[in-house]
């Protein structure tokens, strides 16, 4: 008796265990998928151009400093006017005073006690002009304007701001490529398309449209947006 009741438990046990692998393959045809990656690129320009203009003057007199740094101050206005920017295009002036004698760690070895330094900020959309006129930026030396640039703070940036209209166009064409990847995968192994099991839009980039080493983003009119779409679709025999 006990001999047939474990060979029919066995044979239990091995029907079971048939169904749960047969469906187990079953589902796994179900759920076959491919992950595929669209891409979308626009050309852009940029459309706000941010200019520091950074400039220095030093002595021991400080009134004579503060007349220096106010000439230069005109000298840069009068430049600034040669090449197309208007006064509205200034956002700012800082001024920084620095008297070195007041320092607390000063040993009062230095040529100049007063150093003043002026940084006009330029903030215009026609980024072609301040371009241009960044280019010409010897004339204000010639002036006898002493330019500061610290590790290139000085250079125009050239910034985007309409990322928001481009993206639903983006978006749609990355989908479409990333779909026509999927078809052409189904296709080739003798499957059909289902639907989309996951995506994910990704991330937008704005990005150099020259691509040469050291070249930065925020440096060139020119740029290029870029987002890959990932999406996952179920596959169907």
């Amino acid at each position: 008796m006990k001999r047939i009741l474990a060979a029919a438990l066995v044979a239990v046990g091995l029907i079971a265990g048939g169904w749960f692998v047969g469906h187990g393959f079953e589902a796994g045809r179900l759920h076959r998928a491919v992950t595929v990656k669209g891409l979308a690129e626009r050309d852009v320009k940029a459309d706000l151009a941010l200019w520091p203009i950074r400039f220095v003057e030093a002595g021991n007199d400080l009134k004579a400093v503060q007349t220096a740094i106010q000439r230069d101050d005109a000298s840069v206005d009068a430049f600034l006017k040669k090449h197309g920017l208007p006064a509205d295009a200034i956002d700012f002036r800082q001024l920084e005073v620095t008297d070195r004698a007041a320092q607390a760690y000063g040993t009062g070895n230095y040529p100049n006690r007063f150093i003043i330094t002026r940084t006009v900020m330029v903030r215009t959309p026609d980024v072609d002009t301040v371009a241009k006129a960044s280019q010409a930026t010897g004339e204000l030396v010639d002036a006898g304007v002493v330019l500061s640039d610290q590790n290139g703070s000085s250079a125009p940036s050239y910034l985007f701001n309409g990322l928001n209209q481009l993206k639903p166009a983006m978006i749609a064409e990355a989908t479409r490529n990333a779909r026509a990847a999927a078809e052409q995968f189904a296709h080739d192994s003798g499957s059909h398309l289902g639907g989309i099991v996951q995506a994910n839009q990704g991330v937008f980039q704005i990005l150099p449209r020259d691509k040469a080493p050291m070249l930065q983003e925020e440096r060139q009119v020119q740029k290029t947006v870029r987002v890959v779409a990932t999406l996952r679709y179920a596959l169907r025999d």
